[in-house]
Formats: C-alpha cells, sequence, structure tokens
C-alpha cells in the first residue's frame, strides 16, 4: 500500500535489535521488504570494533541479499566529556575506512557525556573544540557526522542541538532527529522540530512516554511522530527513517545505555516488526 506522507523517504533501521545474527537480521529485513540497515552490530561485533577484512566480507553479504548501509550507527563521542579524545579520532578515522567499504557516506554520533548534576555551559567549549576535530576529519573524507540527541550528553535537548548546528552545520556535519530521546529527556518535540528543522537530514523512529520515560511503538506515545512526519513531509523531506525499536532486552543494549531498565522481552524478530508495522500505520 502506498504511503500517504514521505513517500520519497527510505525506511532503514537498526537491525542487531532483530537478532546478534547477520543471518537473521538479513532474513527478517528480506520478509519485510526493508532494503537498508543502519549498521550497529552484527554477529557479536560492534561496528567500530570491525576490521576492514570483515567488513569486506559482510558487505558481500549484504550484497547478495539486496541490503544497503544507510549510515554506521556509530558510537563515536558517546564518550564521557574527560575521557581521551585522542582514542577517539582513531576510532572515528578507522569507522571512516568502513564507511567507505560500506558505500555510506553516513557516521551517527554523539556530542559526550556531561557529568550529572554539572552545568552543561561549562563544558561547551571543550565540546565545540572536540566537535571541531571530529568534522575536520570527516571533511578530510567527504564523510557526513549525525549528530543524535542522546540523553545525558551535551545536545540532548534542543537549544544545545541548536547550539552544535549553528557552529557545525554544513556538508560534514547534520542533525539526526530521535524522538524517543527528545522525550526522555522532558523536550517537547514539536519545540525541537521548529528549532532544527533546517539542520535535519536523518531521522530515527522510536517513541516514549514522558510519565516514564518508556519505549514505545512509533505513534504510541508523546513524540508526535505523525504531526513531525507530516511537517517533513511539507518541507520535501526524502532521506531515511531509521527503526530504533529498544522494545526488547537486545544483546548490547547495556552497552548502549547503562541505565536502561529491563524491558523484559527478548523476541527482537517480533518487537521490530511491531516497530515497523506501527510506521507504516503512522506514514498512512
Amino acid at each position: 500500500m502506498e504511503r500517504r506522507i514521505l513517500k520519497n523517504c527510505t525506511i532503514s533501521g537498526f537491525a542487531d535489535e532483530i537478532d546478534g545474527s547477520v543471518d537473521k537480521q538479513i532474513a527478517l529485513l528480506n520478509n519485510l521488504g526493508i532494503s537498508w540497515l543502519e549498521f550497529r552490530s552484527g554477529n557479536g561485533i560492534g561496528v567500530a570494533d570491525y576490521t576492514i577484512e570483515q567488513a569486506l566480507a559482510l558487505r558481500k553479504q549484504f550484497e547478495e541479499n539486496n541490503i544497503r548501509v544507510s549510515a554506521l550507527g556509530s558510537p563515536i563521542g558517546k564518550i564521557g566529556i574527560g575521557d581521551d579524545m585522542e582514542v577517539c579520532i582513531k576510532r572515528l578515522a578507522h569507522i571512516a575506512e568502513l564507511a567507505e567499504v560500506f558505500e555510506t557516506k553516513y557516521i551517527r554520533m554523539f556530542s559526550f557525556y556531561i557529568p550529572e548534576e554539572k552545568n552543561h555551559a561549562h563544558y561547551r567549549d571543550e565540546v565545540l573544540r572536540r566537535t571541531e576535530q571530529m568534522v575536520k576529519l570527516a571533511a578530510s573524507k567527504n564523510l557526513v557526522l549525525l549528530h543524535e540527541n542522546e540523553k545525558g550528553i551535551y545536545g540532548d535537548v534542543a537549544d544545545r542541538c541548536l547550539d552544535l548546528m549553528k557552529n557545525f552545520y554544513g556538508d560534514n556535519y547534520k542533525c539526526t532527529f530521535d524522538f524517543a530521546n527528545f522525550v526522555q529527556c522532558g523536550q517537547d518535540t514539536l519545540e525541537a522540530y521548529e528549532m532544527l528543522s533546517p539542520y535535519i537530514e536523518y531521522v530515527h523512529v522510536k517513541d516514549a512516554l514522558f510519565k516514564t520515560g518508556e519505549v514505545v511503538p512509533g505513534g504510541m506515545g508523546d513524540g508526535n511522530l505523525k504531526e513531525i512526519f507530516e511537517k517533513l513531509d511539507a518541507k520535501g523531506y526524502e532521506g531515511f527513517l531509521s527503526l530504533e525499536p529498544h522494545l526488547t532486552d537486545f544483546a548490547g543494549l547495556k552497552d548502549l545505555e547503562p541505565d536502561a531498565k529491563k524491558r523484559g522481552r527478548t523476541d527482537g524478530e517480533v518487537a521490530f516488526e511491531q516497530a515497523y508495522r506501527a510506521l507504516t500505520k503512522v506514514l498512512g
């Protein structure tokens, strides 16, 4: 059935939430008719830890199954503001090589965890200094860093995301809009959209509830997905809609969210399909 809105957008997703096995990831993507994934991990290895040889083999497997990589779901910048930046840059340089192997220009990234109960403004200059280093590396490789509004980092709410965009937005630094992460930070997503609309290059599809912070299928929470999708449609957005269900206790969740609450579900294939069906319903 043809979508009512965002007809020219491409659905992708974090297939490691289906299963740790790449074979199982590919099988469900093929069954759902999804031909793209945002590669974060597979076969027990996080994307940043793949060797070039392993990546070449994986690309061949994807090609044989008509799957392409929309972005690398890297962990770059998901470290403390005081952690070693030299290590971070070396990892980014390697991920840039992997992006070439997987034939994607997009690398997901973050803007550093700020100590709890600390004033974000105190760390602003260091965040900008570190981000500038990353953007320069991306520019040297003709790649695009996609900043995600993760909970607890400098750019977790709209005004600080806007600060980053005003400083770095361009060919090599753009915005990923994540509904659930904003909700979990107490940020109204419609307000965030109005502030960040000119900078949005990529969209993560997950929803959440203000009251509990619980992640729910798209359209079932407080993320205003339908209203924002309609706004994106009106402005001619034709990018990726990347499913990130976060409905189960999938392998690697604790590495992504150390304080994540147990979902009580391990049925990744069922949950991913549930998230996909919810998205298609919102899209009409």
